[in-house]
């Protein structure tokens, strides 16, 4: 009840879709060739409820696989955020480095425990190094989850997981290309 009268309160708040990773200076300067796809929804569609995070949904990563990764990347980067969260900054649900360059895809539930053989875990906006599924504020109307993947040059090392911050701020002429899928998720 109180998380309707909330969503409602804050219906036209939104952190906005300029605040994303994807238009930070030292992602947006490169191309967009990185096709990203995924088996459980398409393009600006409604994520499923099986990815919605604990309490809502079974909070499971989703299955994603890409195409056109360019020679010379060693890591790629999987960032996702809520563009229409009601904070000055999109919410992050999940930062995954040291992807392997030569990997085409991950199944689905692979982001959700920290130690898993597909990457390396930084912190979401809960502080936690987990995957975050969808959450939006009910009543709050439709959130995009904006799933951004990258391309780099070299590979980034942490010696804790990082904030979406820390790997921004490595960033400067590391990024070769990037990708993006967007879905949808609401809750009445």
């Amino acid at each position: 009840m109180l998380g309707r009268v909330l969503g409602r309160l804050l219906k036209g708040r939104r952190a906005g879709e300029d605040r994303l990773a994807w238009y930070h200076p030292a992602v947006s300067s490169a191309p967009a060739l990185l096709e990203l796809r995924s088996e459980s929804f398409s393009e600006g569609q409604s994520i499923p409820i099986a990815h919605a995070g604990h309490g809502v949904g079974a909070n499971r990563s989703p299955s994603l696989s890409w195409h056109n990764v360019p020679p010379g990347t060693q890591e790629l980067i999987l960032i996702v955020e809520d563009a229409d969260a009601p904070l000055p900054r999109p919410f992050v649900h999940l930062v995954a480095t040291g992807i392997r360059p030569t990997s085409v895809g991950l199944p689905e539930s692979a982001l959700n425990a920290a130690t898993n053989t597909y990457a390396s875990l930084g912190r979401n906006s809960f502080g936690k190094a987990i995957y975050a599924g969808p959450r939006a504020l009910p009543g709050h109307g439709p959130h995009r989850y904006s799933f951004q993947l990258l391309a780099l040059n070299r590979a980034l090392l942490f010696s804790e997981p990082p904030r979406l911050r820390d790997v921004l701020d490595r960033l400067d002429g590391a990024v070769l290309a990037r990708g993006r899928l967007n879905g949808v998720f609401e809750r009445f």
